[in-house]
């Protein structure tokens, strides 16, 4: 078969096909199974092949609300093997077990300078591509890694750690990312709202520090989930108050901390009047721009902070990737439902509408080059 590699590309690569399959988004709730290109790779890139890509709610909110131009092929949260090798890549081999971050900040500009790694112009690049806008990538069979990234952004996977643990990266990093920016203490309370793969996360992360972790939903599947990974104070949202649950143990204050993990500007004010007076309210899942009504004199007269945290930081990817590593939380046990590629359709539809047990949904082209 013939190579899709550029010729200033190096010829180490396996045998590649012209075609690949890949769910393309369309436009608003439109994505659709279609027989691509494989990526061409240049100089510096890395061909990799995808064995398994999480189903991130960015994912799905770009989907479900036509925010981006289409034709793209979305998906970040990925993991795979390199299979073919750009002029001058040195640092990596064909059959690398890898991990690709799909954002790298340039470390150079005033944003990179203050830490907000998220705002620099470069990081809103997106460094990896199965064609089309780069846009990720991963529910497709290939994705070509630009050069910065291969550079700063891809992690070799060590052996006896699997593909599926290794795809959570990228979404732990963003966790941590919220935890350390709450700088909790050993002696603090924190409420997490919501319990999906997310949520728990946090709130696995947020138990690292010592805090106390109080977790709350409306589904008890979730919490029982939750309850799974050792996180034993619960609160069953739809029939308790989760801030009259934190105010008992905190002798009447509030939470030191609250997390939101679930999208919904309409618990902004709950979370904050659970909150203590000079507590933080940590807002991760609010990332479609509104209005919302609060009270400035919470802010003002009762020094609660309102913070948010949106992606990863470069700063903690090796903590981060350390800690994935280690086996120390097994993350895939937040997978609730793993499909081949040629069901991501049927994936991103059962994503978009959870049952109230669906946790992590995988999106696998790796099932089917693992039985050849």
């Amino acid at each position: 078969m013939a190579t899709v590699v550029k010729p200033e590309a190096d010829f180490r690569q396996r045998a590649l096909p012209r075609t690949m399959q890949a769910a393309v988004y369309r436009g608003k709730d439109d994505v659709q199974m279609e027989t691509v290109p494989v990526p061409e790779v240049g100089a510096g890139e890395l061909l990799v092949r995808i064995h398994t890509c999480g189903i991130c709610g960015t994912d799905l909110k770009k989907i479900s609300t036509g925010s981006h131009s289409a034709p793209r092929i979305f998906g970040h949260e990925m993991a795979g093997e390199v299979v073919a090798l750009g002029a001058g890549v040195k640092n990596f081999a064909i059959r690398d077990r890898v991990m690709v971050f799909h954002h790298i900040p340039c470390g150079e500009c005033y944003y990179c300078r203050k830490k907000v790694f998220a705002q620099c112009p470069v990081y809103k690049k997106v460094g990896a591509t199965a064609g089309f806008e780069p846009s990720g990538g991963g529910f497709a069979e290939y994705i070509r890694v630009m050069e910065w990234i291969v550079q700063k952004g891809v992690v070799r996977i060590p052996d006896g750690v699997s593909y599926e643990q290794a795809s959570f990266i990228e979404p732990v990093n963003t966790c941590m990312k919220a935890i350390e920016q709450l700088r909790l203490e050993p002696d603090e309370t924190v409420l997490v709202v919501g319990q999906g793969p997310i949520g728990i996360m946090l709130a696995l992360l947020a138990r690292r520090t010592g805090a106390t972790v109080v977790t709350s939903d409306l589904y008890p599947q979730r919490l029982k989930i939750s309850e799974s990974f050792g996180l034993a104070r619960t609160v069953h949202a739809g029939q308790a108050d989760p801030a009259a649950r934190v105010r008992e143990l905190t002798d009447g204050r509030g939470a030191d901390a609250v997390i939101l993990a679930t999208a919904g500007n309409s618990l902004i004010k709950p979370a904050m009047e659970a909150t203590r007076p000079g507590g933080r309210i940590m807002l991760f899942a609010q990332t479609q721009r509104s209005e919302v009504a609060i009270d400035p004199a919470a802010v003002c007269m009762d020094e609660k902070t309102l913070m948010g945290s949106y992606s990863a930081s470069v700063d903690l990817q090796e903590e981060n990737v350390k800690q994935v590593f280690s086996g120390e939380i097994d993350f895939t046990r937040l997978i609730s439902h793993r499909f081949p590629l040629a069901e991501a359709v049927e994936a991103l539809r059962l994503a978009s509408h959870p049952a109230p047990d669906t946790m992590k949904i995988v999106i696998q082209p790796g099932m089917e080059w693992e039985k050849n």
